[in-house]
């Protein structure tokens, strides 16, 4: 059999709503070539080759909508652009992420395909596709493919590129609550909302995270003398300079003692329970390789850790944690037992997906330190029914959120206030979390910010919480959603000139405008670019502008077909005409449908709650309104335009012109008295002078502000 493959001819990484959905996508360019001719169903062995690399595409829906269509559509015959789509999803699933999303379409030259995947990352994205590619080649093949190796490659690049989970996981929330998300860099910086409405997270980091509160947490002397000072209790301790301090103070409060990091996290450089002067001593050298501050000797409090997630002075969860043990069979080494009995916990691993790191004695001091007091290394036998302890802290696996007890509670919020934290991880040592603080050996032993909220998220006992919900809900309390008003438009010759005019009427208003189109970048009236701007990237710079309150961008076909939009949902658009078709013969938009599928994307992201102002007297656009969510402002040259009245007849509203007047019609017209406008002359543009006045209707300029502007201009 002759050598059948594909090939992709481009890609392009769509980063917002473009035709094919709403999120940011990859779209590639697929010459399939001789494989044309040979659909699945005439590939011998290709079937149970393919099946067998990849079991899970048994629950792709394809065709019949139920587990099961993508395997029958193969079985029956499909084509390799569309094989290839799914297993470019598989590849996601395969690595923890979970996408869903893709189509395969044929283009105006045989043997071409225009495939599209939904991807949270593009080099992410790029990695499935190229290892997609490479899998379907061997199951055409029946060549050897190390689907192990090409997964460990793009949970490589999820690792490097993609959001951490606690990121993940607020946005999440986020996005339940439509609220928009912009990345902001390589790492987990991004930014909720639009323009001055906007908050910002840094994992679980927040934009009312006082950098004063972080400091202090840091601080962890610091943090226990304020804290005790406001009535919290807190363990008894000392800085020290030296390993010789740190014995001297450890004799003084008394033994056990723990010794840690002024400012450590996540549990490094913490050892616990020691009595022994050489064991402080080399406790004290690990802490103060984790630290830019010095090291904290302080008394040892019985009971079990817990870490309560306080978010907005509020619980939000709370993990119990254990300690960590092997126990001994006489024959296998302790580094072997701690792999056999630990290190396969699927909670373990070395990416940020898993909530607790593997252990290796070797490479872990304060576990070598652990072992080493009990009087065992890596490669000591342990003898059969003895238990040996691995590590003592940061093993919070079990939640126990509903169990804590009111006043423990409170302490915990006291000691979140006390520092400022508003996301703040506190971590709490107590013999009972469901008993009053009286009684009980209880203290707060840390104070973190920016805490980790996997243990939470995936508990290995007990139920996973929402913890990223509260975070939003302190961010965006009530209805808040983090939108400005964004109004795009497009259309052709009669609407040129439209954005800077619109602009200049909502700047008179009081708004400060980001304003992206032909004539270039302008934001609260300043020239920041003269070249042409109306693209992604000029949108998305006013989107990320603190100062801005409003979007006003011009959309064209070529930005929807090659980069996607910059906003998500729209408060208004205007749509005057399909504008030119020329240079979209590029993206393969050869026809008059084609051209208004592209356009049509922005009255599909017109908000519920906004307006799509369209011109009736467009043939072409009519079946637009049918495709919008919120209300639609139709504008027309002629009073009699029999779409416009049967539209107002209905309730709906409409901006026309006639008898040198412009005219609101509607219910709500008459319901805010708007009167007509009449102009001193017929505009030379009365497309875009009917856009300008349906446009400062749909955003609520008062009517005599609307008027004046109008008739200023015309």
């Amino acid at each position: 059999m002759t050598q059948k493959r594909l090939a992709i001819l481009r890609t392009m990484w769509l980063d917002g709503p473009n035709i094919w959905t709403y999120r940011s996508c990859i779209e590639a360019l697929v010459d399939i070539q001789e494989l044309e001719q040979f659909p699945s169903n005439l590939l011998p062995g290709f079937y149970e080759r393919l099946t067998a690399l990849l079991p899970g595409l048994v629950d792709h829906r394809c065709g019949i909508g139920e587990p099961g269509g993508f395997l029958l559509r193969v079985r029956e015959g499909t084509y390799a652009a569309h094989m290839l789509e799914h297993i470019v999803i598989e590849l996601h699933t395969q690595a923890g992420l979970e996408v869903g999303f893709g189509k395969a379409r044929m283009t105006s030259k045989e043997g071409v395909y225009k495939m599209v995947f939904r991807t949270p990352d593009p080099v992410v994205g790029m990695a499935c596709l190229e290892a997609g590619v490479r899998l379907l080649h061997a199951a055409i093949e029946g060549t050897e493919y190390d689907l192990q190796a090409e997964l460990k490659i793009i949970k490589r690049h999820c690792d490097m590129h993609g959001l951490g989970p606690s990121t993940q996981h607020i946005l999440d929330a986020a996005y339940a609550r439509r609220i928009p998300i912009i990345r902001l860099n390589d790492g987990n910086l991004v930014q909720l909302g639009h323009g001055d409405q906007q908050q910002r997270i840094w994992t679980a980091e927040t934009s009312k995270t006082s950098a004063i509160a972080e400091g202090i947490a840091a601080d962890k002397n610091l943090c226990k003398e304020l804290l005790a000072q406001c009535g919290v209790p807190v363990p008894e301790g000392e800085f020290a300079k030296d390993a010789d301090r740190a014995w001297e103070i450890a004799q003084n409060i008394g033994f056990p003692v723990v010794v840690k990091p002024v400012d450590g996290n996540q549990g490094r450089g913490v050892s616990l329970e020691l009595d022994k002067q050489e064991d402080i001593q080399k406790a004290w050298a690990l802490a103060q390789e984790e630290s830019y501050s010095g090291v904290i000797v302080e008394q040892f409090i019985r009971g079990v850790e817990h870490r309560v997630l306080v978010v907005n002075y509020q619980i939000a969860a709370v993990s119990r944690g254990d300690l960590v043990h092997v126990e001994g069979d006489g024959q296998s080494t302790l580094q072997t037992l701690i792999d056999l009995q630990i290190n396969t916990d699927p909670r373990r691993g070395e990416s940020e997906i898993t909530p607790l790191k593997t252990i290796r004695i070797e490479s872990n001091p304060v576990v070598s330190l652990e072992v080493h007091r009990q009087g065992y290394k890596a490669d000591s036998i342990i003898p059969a029914g003895i238990q040996v302890i691995i590590e003592r802290n940061s093993n919070a696996s079990e939640d126990v959120t509903d169990l804590i007890h009111p006043e423990i509670a409170r302490l915990c919020c006291m000691a979140a206030r006390v520092v400022g934290l508003d996301v703040a991880g506190v971590d709490l040592v107590c013999e009972h979390i469901d008993q009053p603080p009286k009684g009980q050996s209880l203290a707060v032993v840390e104070v973190n910010a920016g805490p980790g909220l996997l243990m939470h998220i995936k508990p290995a006992k007990g139920q996973p919480r929402n913890v990223g919900k509260p975070i939003i809900e302190s961010l965006f309390p009530s209805e808040a959603n983090g939108r400005i008003p964004t109004i795009s438009y497009s259309g052709g010759e009669e609407i040129s000139g439209f954005g800077p005019e619109l602009s200049e009427i909502l700047e008179d208003q009081g708004h400060r405008v980001g304003l992206a189109c032909d004539q270039g970048l302008l934001m609260n009236g300043r020239t920041i670019s003269k070249t042409g701007s109306a693209n992604w990237q000029a949108g998305r710079n006013c989107l990320i502008n603190k100062n801005l309150d409003t979007l006003v961008m011009q959309v064209k076909a070529s930005t929807i077909l090659s980069e996607g939009l910059p906003f998500d949902r729209s408060s208004v658009a205007v749509i005057t005409s399909l504008g030119s078709k020329e240079g979209l013969d590029e993206w393969d938009i050869l026809t008059k449908e084609q051209h208004f599928n592209v356009m049509r994307t922005v009255i599909d992201l017109v908000l519920g709650s906004g307006h799509a102002v369209i011109n009736a007297d467009e043939v072409s656009l009519l079946p637009l309104r049918e495709l919008c969510d919120g209300k639609t402002i139709w504008i027309s040259s002629t009073a009699n335009n029999p779409v416009v009245a049967e539209h107002v007849k209905n309730g709906g509203m409409a901006v026309v012109y006639g008898s040198e007047n412009i005219h609101f019609l509607g219910n709500r017209a008459e319901a805010e008295t708007r009167t007509p406008i009449p102009l001193k002359q017929p505009p030379e543009n009365l497309v875009k002078t009917l856009a300008l006045a349906a446009s400062g209707w749909a955003m609520d300029v008062p009517h005599n502000l609307l008027r004046a502007d109008i008739r200023q201009r015309y």
